[in-house]
């Protein structure tokens, strides 16, 4: 983490706030409340009104140097470049897919490394947002899995993320409608519930009116079940809720989902029920990887059923995204779409999400910074043990179908 530190010569008056300085001393303003913003101008000599033309410049125009802020005395925008940046994470690969799909790996001032995506529509697009380098998680199907944790990400690195987004598509100022960038999902590198201080703050300048104004409606915040955590982060912020789910019973999710050892399932359905604002206008969507014999039974999409059966969902069939040494093979894809019906003619929307970005690694699952790489004896070490993983589970599957059949 970054050591806070004053500016040199300029006061704080905040006892709550001490902003990031880089290491040439001068602070970087992505990231900070408007309240921080103003505390911040203010303890460099500034008016507080310039707060909010500030806020303007950086989050609605997108201007990074402090020269062409028009509206600023040129006075005072040659103090505010002594003392101040607007700073973006630097991309250090730009890979676009086939499809269309972008993804940049993003390099901060320590030298870590998250990746951001970007998933273009006819009419609209998602960025898929990171919230750690690495992750803690260890999910035995998830690339990210495979890289320990590193740190969390401030807000402006969060907040970063977008910036650099649009700086690449080329959508500043904010656009009213028709944007190439419309949705965020926080569902990149980490785990966005045991990074909640700083991703919520990020997302607050997201969604501020004046800046870059992405609505709480269309920004949706993944867990894999933090469930003490959900109730606050569905108060505080608002907005949609996603669930990592990809088992239906205990034992398969202890083993691929290891946080579940700590909130089982039950825990977990019992949070979602009490998710502030969830309705049939807005239902929680499940998170459903498709592992072949492993977590695609039709036995599966009963018990899958019965656990949500009154809670509004939707539920996203996802087919397996395999990655440099992944144990897991993705499902059939006739077990997939019989998997979609049973649970669409149960009532509950099963769309199965088409892959993205494979080719460049930039689908669900396969994200992973270049910075951090586990050893040749890790990797082998993972794989070895995800084998054994799959293959027990899959005796188990068998087992349990032959005793139903007799």
């Amino acid at each position: 983490m970054r050591h806070l530190q004053p500016i040199m010569g300029i006061e704080n008056h905040s006892s709550n706030f001490a902003p990031a300085a880089r290491t040439d001393g001068r602070i970087n303003l992505v990231g900070l409340s408007r309240e921080e913003l103003e505390s911040t101008l203010v303890d460099a000599g500034f008016e507080k009104f310039r707060a909010r033309q500030v806020w303007h410049w950086i989050y609605h125009r997108g201007v990074t140097d402090f020269a062409l802020m028009s509206t600023l005395a040129k006075p005072a925008r040659e103090k505010m470049a002594e003392h101040f940046v607007v700073d973006r994470p630097t991309p250090v690969k730009d890979l676009k897919s086939v499809d269309g799909t972008r993804k940049w790996l993003c390099r901060f001032h320590d030298g870590q490394e998250v990746e951001a995506v970007h998933i273009p529509e006819e009419d609209r697009g998602t960025l898929c947002v990171s919230s750690q380098v690495g992750c803690t998680l260890t999910c035995r199907f998830c690339h990210t899995g495979t890289q320990r944790l590193v740190r969390n990400l401030t807000a402006d690195e969060i907040v970063g993320q977008v910036m650099l987004a649009r700086d690449h598509l080329e959508e500043w100022p904010s656009p009213p409608d028709g944007r190439m960038l419309s949705n965020i999902v926080m569902m990149g590198m980490g785990e966005p519930l045991y990074n909640y201080d700083n991703v919520a703050k990020a997302l607050k300048i997201i969604m501020d009116g004046e800046g870059i104004s992405i609505s709480k409606r269309r920004i949706t915040l993944s867990t894999s079940g933090v469930v003490p955590m959900m109730k606050k982060a569905g108060e505080e912020l608002g907005v949609n809720l996603a669930v990592s789910l990809h088992a239906v019973n205990d034992e398969l999710r202890d083993r691929i989902v290891p946080i579940n050892r700590k909130y089982p399932i039950k825990e977990l359905m019992d949070a979602v029920r009490n998710y502030p604002g969830l309705n049939n206008a807005r239902r929680c969507t499940w998170e459903y990887v498709m592992l072949k014999g492993v977590n695609d039974s039709m036995a599966d999409a009963r018990e899958l059923v019965r656990l949500i059966r009154d809670i509004p969902s939707k539920i996203n069939l996802i087919p397996f995204n395999p990655w440099p040494g992944s144990p897991f093979e993705r499902s059939d894809w006739d077990q997939i779409e019989k998997f979609s019906d049973y649970v669409n003619a149960a009532g509950y929307a099963s769309p199965i999400r088409r892959p993205r970005g494979d080719d460049i690694l930039a689908a669900c699952g396969q994200l992973k910074s270049e910075s951090q790489r586990p050893s040749a004896a890790q990797r082998a070490g993972q794989l070895e043990q995800s084998k054994l993983l799959a293959a027990e589970y899959a005796a188990q599957i068998a087992a349990k179908e032959a005793a139903l059949a007799l």
